[in-house]
């Protein structure tokens, strides 16, 4: 008995972390088992090394702890990983096969061994860096491109234009239009719209409003909305029963430097496009007045959620006297 236990050395000078806890946890079931049976099966502890867990040997006896459970995160992104590393791995080896290529040929190319190159077309390179998946296209003349999908926390590509017009909205609820959003101008084609529609069947009122949030081509916005209003007022007929509405229209544009800027390098531009009283349109669309008959443009400040009025300034001095 004296003889058996001296054998049993003690480690206590090991050191606790990594691959040594691993082996502590052998030694340390090797060492009761020993102990059990000098006793005569009855389990005697031992003192394990300060910081070491402690253990419940005799609850687990040679049976190694269960492991714990994997987030589901890191399930997720296994999967994700296995299924992208299957498919260009299929890449690959289509792309190998149609160069009559050999897989030690490609390795040979790519600088790598020929075990990596038949991993990697087995859906295993997921180890592999992006260098090596980036030489392997390369070297077939293709392109490894990546990409992530849209964030779902991001806003829609059109969040600035949908602003402006919830704006618009709002501000002609609040004066007695019943407003539209994206209002169709032609029947029998429901892809032709306008941004948003004001209609007020007690004053025998239509009003297409335009919302701006940046300008891609101007001359192109100008056309689609002259096609937009001579289709409205052949719309406003069946509105009124036979005594059809009268068709207004302006142009909501974001107060941003940029647009600014635009609107103030093209004055005689926009100012014989929109000749109408600016200021007018937003007592109209505010207040609740009577629209002026010609079109405006009319600047929209999201941030403080109002509408402002543009004041134009011409390059050849004062402004026509029909123009205010």
């Amino acid at each position: 008995h004296s003889e058996a236990a001296s054998r049993i050395a003690p480690i206590d000078d090991l050191r606790t972390s990594g691959h040594a806890r691993a082996s502590l946890d052998a030694v340390y079931r090797t060492r009761y088992r020993v102990h059990r049976c000098l006793r005569g099966g009855t389990a005697t502890r031992r003192r394990q090394p300060r910081g070491y867990p402690r253990t419940r040997p005799d609850r687990n006896d040679g049976c190694d702890m269960s492991r714990a459970r994997r987030p589901r995160l890191e399930a997720e992104a296994t999967w994700r990983n296995r299924e992208q590393c299957a498919r260009l791995g299929g890449e690959v080896r289509r792309s190998r096969h149609r160069r009559r290529q050999t897989q030690a040929q490609l390795a040979a190319r790519v600088g790598v061994v020929q075990s990596t190159i038949s991993d990697l077309e087995r859906g295993h390179g997921g180890t592999l860096s992006i260098d090596v998946w980036q030489r392997v296209f390369t070297a077939l003349d293709r392109r490894l491109v990546l990409d992530v999908s849209r964030d779902a926390a991001e806003e829609p590509h059109d969040a600035g234009h949908l602003a402006i017009q919830e704006l618009v909205l709002r501000l002609g609820r609040a004066v007695g239009y019943r407003g539209t959003f994206e209002l169709p101008t032609r029947s029998t084609d429901p892809s032709r719209s306008t941004d948003v529609g004001l209609r007020d069947d007690r004053r025998r009122l239509l009003v297409l409003v335009e919302c701006w949030n940046t300008f891609a081509d101007v001359g192109a916005a100008v056309r689609s909305s002259a096609r937009k209003l001579a289709e409205a007022e052949a719309a406003a007929i069946a509105f009124g029963a036979g005594r059809p509405h009268r068709v207004a229209a302006c142009w909501v544009v974001r107060a941003t430097s940029r647009n600014r800027q635009l609107v103030a390098r093209y004055p005689e531009i926009f100012g014989s496009r929109f000749a109408g009283s600016s200021v007018g349109w937003v007592r109209s669309l505010t207040v609740g007045g009577e629209p002026p008959a010609e079109p405006a443009l009319v600047w929209a400040d999201l941030a403080r959620g109002r509408l402002l009025p543009w004041r134009r300034r011409w390059m050849g001095g004062a402004a026509p006297r029909t123009m205010r």
